[in-house]
C-alpha cells in the first residue's frame, strides 16, 4: 500500500494493540538521536507525522515509556514494541513507527533530524538533514515539499 493511501493500518510485534491513519502523512522522517537508538536498539528511529484526528488505536491500550517526561512515547504494554509518540507541545499531532504499518514497503523518510548524534557508517534517502530538528520557521515549507515530492 502506498505511503499516501487512505487508510493505513499497522500494529505491535505481538498484535494485541492494532491502530489505523487516515490521511497522507504530513511528513516522514529518520531520527538519529541517542534517545531514538537507545528505544530502537538500531541506528534511528523511522516514522511518519499524521494529523492526531486521523489516528487511532483500534485494538487494544497502551503505555506510556521512554523517559515519561516531554514526549509522551506510547507502547504496547506486552511486547513493549514502540508504536508511535505524541510531541511535547504538538497536540494536533502523532509520529507514528513506520515499520509498524502493516505494509511498509514504500517508506522512504523525506528529512532526518538529530545528524549530529547520527552514527558515522549511516546513510538515508533523506532529501533534507538537520543537525536537530528543523527550526519551526522551516516546517511549513518542508511539509509544503514533502507534499509535492515525487519519492514520496
Amino acid at each position: 500500500m502506498p505511503i499516501d493511501a487512505e487508510l493505513q493500518t499497522g500494529g505491535c510485534r505481538c498484535g494485541r494493540v492494532r491502530f489505523a491513519v487516515t490521511s497522507a502523512p504530513l511528513m516522514t522522517m529518520a531520527c538519529h538521536c541517542t534517545g531514538c537508538q537507545r528505544m530502537t536498539a538500531s541506528a534511528f528511529s523511522l516514522s511518519a507525522l499524521y494529523p492526531s484526528d486521523a489516528f487511532a488505536v483500534t485494538l487494544g491500550e497502551t503505555v506510556i515509556g521512554g523517559l515519561h517526561a516531554g514526549h509522551r512515547h506510547h507502547f504496547c504494554p506486552h511486547c513493549l514494541s514502540w508504536l508511535y509518540t505524541k510531541p511535547d507541545g504538538m497536540d494536533d499531532f502523532v509520529n507514528v513507527r513506520a515499520t509498524l504499518f502493516d505494509d511498509c514497503r514504500s517508506f522512504r523518510p523525506f528529512i532526518e533530524t538529530y545528524t549530529s548524534e547520527k552514527l558515522p557508517w549511516v546513510e538515508t534517502p533523506a532529501v533534507h538533514s538537520f543537525e536537530a530538528f528543523p527550526p519551526e520557521d522551516q516546517l511549513q515549507a518542508l511539509g509544503e515539499a514533502f507534499a509535492t515530492h515525487p519519492t514520496r
